[in-house]
């Protein structure tokens, strides 16, 4: 298959104060009350209305594009958003007016899932058909049992372990965003969570671990994946340790440097706990050769599309 480029597809987020009501307008449109908006937004405020993801996608990018001079396939890089700045359709623009008539996209969710999988495939669809001339996009599909995404995971918690040497072994966390239980019914977003955590912590010899989630949104009736990490903190003895690992993220997200940073933690000094969070992917160099291989993957077999009913 002949690609003319790569493309970087991430969430987006603000990058200063008057960014984020804005911002949050986008990712929910009509569907959140301006109260509950404003809620959501004071923990951008925190932060000085500054999401870290945008940073944190384009350091993700930049490396992308050494390691394609050095390595190959010698294609340019690409960087859009859904929700913000640079928003996709912009990106769209910018890549039919360099003359690229056909592009890999690599997205920042590494979990399937309709919200990290089929809505950013959506996205390209309807971002494609508001840009006349737009390059055709092909998805790279979801990643986390990859190897070199498994390896970045160890290497990540190998870290947040150094922490607490001489330490008990601690208790060890792995965290991803709640779903809708009946969403999670339709995808393989548990399965693959659990997966991941049974080979990072087989690879790191740890043998207390369970899968947590955070960052739960919606109705308060419906049921959502649990348990939630800050519940689970609270069923621990006053004086563990606990590394809360968020591998069901590849970057900082608001929901990583907040629910985690912030509530989490708090909430593990509340109850006596030692609580170390271990980093993403980021730039990690396991990850971004990751990244490069499934590119070079796509140009050497073409595209390799989601099932019709994939994440329905």
């Amino acid at each position: 298959m002949s690609y003319d480029a790569v493309l970087v597809l991430s969430f987006g987020g603000p990058e200063g104060p008057d960014d984020v009501m804005p911002f949050l307008r986008n990712v929910v449109g009509n569907r959140v009350p301006e109260e509950r908006l404003r809620k959501v937004a004071a923990h951008y405020d925190h932060f000085g209305g500054v999401s870290p993801i945008n940073e944190r996608t384009a350091e993700l990018a930049d490396a992308l594009r050494v390691k394609l001079a050095e390595d190959g396939p010698a294609l340019p890089v690409y960087w859009g958003n859904r929700f913000w700045r640079p928003l996709l359709s912009d990106t769209l623009e910018r890549m039919r007016d360099d003359g690229v008539k056909r592009a890999v996209a690599f997205c920042t969710t590494a979990l399937s899932s309709p919200a990290g999988c089929r809505n950013y495939f959506d996205d390209i669809v309807a971002s494609r058909a508001k840009v006349e001339g737009a390059p055709v996009i092909d998805k790279i599909r979801p990643f986390a049992l990859r190897e070199g995404y498994v390896e970045t995971c160890v290497a990540r918690l190998r870290e947040a372990l150094s922490e607490l040497d001489g330490d008990d072994p601690p208790h060890v966390f792995f965290s991803a965003h709640s779903i809708p239980s009946e969403m999670a019914e339709g995808c393989d977003y548990e399965r693959e969570m659990q997966a991941l955590g049974v080979m990072v912590a087989e690879r790191c010899g740890i043998a207390n671990w369970r899968i947590v989630y955070q960052s739960r949104s919606g109705r308060p009736g419906t049921p959502w994946l649990e348990p939630d990490v800050c519940d689970a903190l609270e069923e621990l003895e006053r004086g563990a340790s606990v590394i809360v690992a968020p591998f069901g993220f590849v970057a900082d997200h608001m929901e990583v440097v907040w629910d985690l940073d912030e509530e989490a933690r708090a909430k593990a000094e509340e109850l006596g706990l030692r609580f170390v969070r271990a980093r993403t992917a980021n730039a990690h160099p396991t990850f971004v050769q990751l990244v490069r291989d499934l590119v070079a993957e796509r140009l050497e077999k073409g595209p390799a599309p989601c099932p019709p009913d994939c994440c329905s």
